[in-house]
């Protein structure tokens, strides 16, 4: 009885209104409910506030161009863009039955520029041009003839309008005397309406050599829409060439999407012809100067290398392209695209810092290769081919390649072309061997700085430096073929 009485009393203590589990919560109980509960709301914010903002960073860096992204970036082109047509005033003409015949020399871009300033001369002296014979002496021993390299139904088709061209001179006219003209360097339109005399006394006047027969300024504006119609548009390659051109690019871009072409200038042939032998042991310089002394055509033979690399005349050489490339901001894994034959020596300063170096014989079979051997200028055209199409090419000297690409990239809307102030950059290099600058922000600044604007954004043809008179003025010009603004670039609302 007596648990039953207690249940019976908890039961009852249970039921009553004044039970201890049922009474009202105190004050200080109902004040941390209510702190709890705001604790729970703020961070219950911050954090959906740190999720929000996190998305939208993250759409806004979608968005926008990041630091690196500015690396690969081409410059403001400001509304440029090719315009090739001829103006209204320009005629047709057929030629009519006066020939020049050509030997084209040098190595491949050297023979494309030269191809194309006879296709205008060719035009100012109403002649008809037979296909050039290409150079077989040069350094290269290259025996490759005009359809090897270049397409020969296109070239001759496509400036139909322009010129009349045929692939052989007439058989009749094989046996008949001829003039052999040495045309000046950088003629102008003046200088070849005076040649126009020779036709008086010979029916087949023929060019031993081919480049810088033409002025790079003061031609009249249709002559200069004729040199980039026939460089950049008639001079195609040959269609086994562009074919596997095309699928090396699309083997680079597979690799990473992104490459840089490096024209790295550091053969054989490049450091004997300039005399540059920064870097190098006493036996290579040797074996330098031996091939330089050797080479008949090569007129300059004693040369002080320290006064051509001061004077920024020597290409860079692997360590300094390593150097450069890091200064500027790209990653030790950009994959560099060597467009070049073979490096003479030390490539291993620059695929220390840069390992994804790539050269043709690495991304093309050896299948592919095989029918190229031993034609340079065949493997010449894979490399501009694949330099065109890069998202950033760097020339290491300003040579015909270099030029003739850098060109050709401002006529397709200013690819970003960065061009090395090799003198600037010698004095950076010194301080670095010296030790009074170290790698690191201060290098950056200076290589960045000095190289703002030498990224192939849109400007004007340079003309000669102040003090450089007479004939020499037309040498120290800028290329037209490395800048054919304004006369083939331009803002008018048609494009061509």
């Amino acid at each position: 009885m007596r648990y039953k009485r207690r249940s019976d009393s908890m039961v009852s203590s249970r039921g009553g209104g004044g039970s201890s589990w049922l009474c009202k919560p105190s004050f200080s109980t109902i004040l941390r409910f209510f702190i709890v509960l705001i604790l729970f709301i703020f961070i219950f914010n911050f954090y959906s506030r740190g999720i929000l903002e996190d998305e939208q960073n993250l759409n806004v860096s979608q968005q926008l161009p990041q630091p690196h992204d500015k690396l690969w970036e081409a410059p403001f082109s400001d509304g440029l863009h090719s315009c090739l047509n001829p103006t209204s005033k320009y005629q047709v003409l057929q030629g009519g039955d006066h020939y020049i015949t050509v030997r084209s020399n040098g190595g491949l871009n050297q023979m494309r520029t030269g191809i194309a300033d006879m296709v205008a001369v060719s035009r100012m002296m109403n002649a008809t041009l037979v296909i050039p014979e290409l150079d077989k002496r040069s350094f290269w021993q290259d025996k490759s003839i005009y359809s090897d390299i270049f397409d020969e139904d296109h070239f001759i088709n496509s400036l139909k309008s322009d010129v009349r061209i045929i692939k052989k001179l007439p058989q009749e006219l094989d046996s008949i005397p001829r003039a052999r003209k040495h045309f000046t360097s950088w003629g102008g339109l003046g200088y070849y309406e005076e040649m126009t005399k020779l036709w008086a006394d010979y029916q087949v006047i023929h060019v031993p050599k081919s480049d810088s027969r033409l002025a790079n300024n003061d031609l009249p504006l249709d002559i200069q829409r004729l040199r980039c119609r026939a460089l950049y548009h008639a001079l195609r390659f040959s269609p086994s060439i562009e074919t596997l051109g095309q699928k090396l690019v699309e083997r680079l871009r597979s690799r990473g999407g992104r490459y840089i072409s490096l024209h790295l200038r550091y053969e054989k042939d490049m450091l004997a012809f300039s005399g540059c032998t920064y870097g190098l042991s006493d036996s290579e310089s040797e074996e330098l100067r031996l091939l330089r002394e050797n080479t008949n055509h090569w007129k300059v033979k004693k040369i002080n290398s320290t006064e051509q690399r001061i004077a920024g005349l020597c290409p860079l050489t692997p360590k300094e392209v390593g150097i450069f490339l890091q200064a500027l901001g790209y990653p030790p894994s950009t994959i560099v695209y060597v467009a070049a034959g073979e490096i003479y020596a030390h490539l291993s300063d620059l695929t220390s810092r840069f390992p994804n170096v790539l050269f043709k014989e690495m991304i093309a079979t050896e299948e592919e290769l095989k029918v190229y051997s031993n034609h340079a200028s065949q493997t010449a055209a894979l490399d501009y081919i694949i330099s065109l199409e890069s998202n950033v090419f760097i020339p290491t000297h300003s040579g015909n390649m270099a030029r003739a690409v850098e060109g050709h990239r401002r006529l397709l809307g200013h690819r970003k072309t960065i061009t090395p102030d090799r003198k600037g950059l010698v004095e950076i290099f010194d301080k670095l061997e010296s030790g009074q600058l170290n790698e690191g922000a201060s290098l950056q600044h200076l290589v960045k700085h000095l190289h703002q604007k030498r990224q192939g954004a849109p400007r004007k043809r340079d003309g000669a430096p102040d003090g450089i008179k007479g004939r020499a003025r037309y040498k120290a010009e800028e290329s037209f073929y490395q800048n054919p603004f304004p006369e083939c670039i331009c803002r008018s609302k048609q494009r061509s």
